[in-house]
């Protein structure tokens, strides 16, 4: 009869698993993880001034609001491809979010959840770009595009910042970033040189889109207070013309197929709290679970 080997409890067999594992792929616990170190991006210990919590709150009301639009494309997109993309983005955007919040928050003893939940629609610092409505796809890629042209530019700055935070958040977010710019850049061309319906409906939603791009390049008393903490807004408008011009030349699109003089360009108001009506409900769709059960886990 051939012997057995002893019997084995659960935990003996877990850890003999857990050995097994951790010699193909290494240590693969998380319980360690420092999440106050991997959302501040630098120092956990580190507290925000005033003012660069109110800078980062900007930035990181932007990436929240436009992460929440994007999420809703999830099941909705007009391929498989796309659901697990934009998704992939909307996560990336969540991530810089609560980064930016967490270093917010610091300043008031709030988190990151505090400032995404428990705030009002006036506190928020949102600009308008990031709050308007899908539309079509041709709308959220118009949008995406001048979105991740703009952030491109300011992480890229911003990882020079004087605030080792700011800098180190922005270090890392600027490479999600690249990603975001040649998904939008490659729709952007496939739309523009795909149908006559394709490229009709881009130019709509370029037409539509294009005026909520002024806002984001608009210096305020917050830079001047910065200084070299952080890049005026103005400063990054060269940068994003440059690349901007070249994909509607790739796109084979000038400026006067999509701008209308008579449109101009949005009043805004986002950075101190006067928004566009469509962030209320957003806000609202958002914001429900958290407040309809206070203090919940899961």
């Amino acid at each position: 009869m051939t012997p057995q080997p002893p019997a084995r409890d659960a935990a003996s067999v877990a850890a003999a698993h857990q050995a097994d594992a951790d010699a193909v792929h290494g240590d693969v616990s998380v319980d360690e993880l420092e999440l106050q170190s991997e959302l501040s991006g630098a120092d956990a210990s580190a507290t925000a001034t005033p003012d660069v919590a109110a800078y980062a709150l900007r930035l990181g009301d932007d990436a929240l609001i436009l992460s929440q639009r994007l999420g809703w494309w999830i099941s909705r997109a007009p391929e498989l491809e796309e659901d697990m993309a934009l998704g992939n983005i909307a996560l990336d955007l969540l991530g810089h979010a609560r980064s930016l919040l967490h270093y917010a928050g610091t300043a008031s003893g709030r988190t990151e959840d505090d400032l995404a939940y428990w705030r009002d629609e006036h506190e928020f610092r949102c600009a308008w770009l990031f709050q308007q409505p899908n539309g079509d796809f041709a709308h959220t890629i118009a949008r995406g595009l001048i979105a991740a042209i703009w952030m491109q530019e300011l992480y890229t700055a911003l990882a020079r910042s004087t605030d080792a935070s700011l800098a180190a958040i922005a270090a890392k977010s600027v490479k999600e970033v690249a990603y975001h710019r040649d998904h939008a850049v490659q729709w952007t061309l496939r739309l523009a040189g795909g149908t006559e319906e394709s490229r009709r409906r881009l130019l709509v939603a370029l037409t539509d889109t294009w005026p909520y791009t002024d806002e984001l390049f608009r210096d305020d008393e917050l830079h001047d207070r910065l200084g070299d903490i952080a890049p005026r807004p103005s400063s990054l408008r060269a940068g994003f013309d440059e690349i901007w011009t070249a994909v509607l030349a790739e796109a084979e699109i000038t400026e006067a197929d999509f701008t209308n003089s008579k449109i101009g360009q949005s009043s805004g108001g986002g950075r101190h709290g006067h928004h566009s009506t469509h962030l209320g409900p957003l806000l609202a769709e958002m914001q429900v679970l958290a407040r309809r059960h206070p203090g919940a886990t899961w």
